[in-house]
């Protein structure tokens, strides 16, 4: 069975974030650490296995010597365009 799970890739607010991690002291004392973390967990789990970082990009953008790009359209199949 998938896991699913709703998240707006779009808007990672600092309050969205705090939410996610239930408020942990450790992790929201450095935001930018854990937007940084978010954003390739979503890249790791596109649809389109093609979209999907290597193991070694995984690792270079989680130490932050990579830069994570900007994330993919949620919906790249839907008609309607991401824009």
């Amino acid at each position: 069975m998938p896991i699913t799970v709703k998240v707006d890739v779009f808007s990672f607010g600092e309050r969205q974030l705090s939410t996610l991690v239930e408020d942990d002291p450790d992790a929201i004392s450095d935001m930018d650490k854990l937007q940084r973390f978010v954003k390739v967990a979503i890249w790791c789990i596109q649809e389109d296995l093609s979209l999907r970082p290597t193991m070694r990009k995984v690792i270079q953008m989680l130490d932050g010597v990579l830069k994570v790009t900007s994330l993919p359209c949620p919906c790249p199949f839907n008609i309607i365009s991401c824009n």
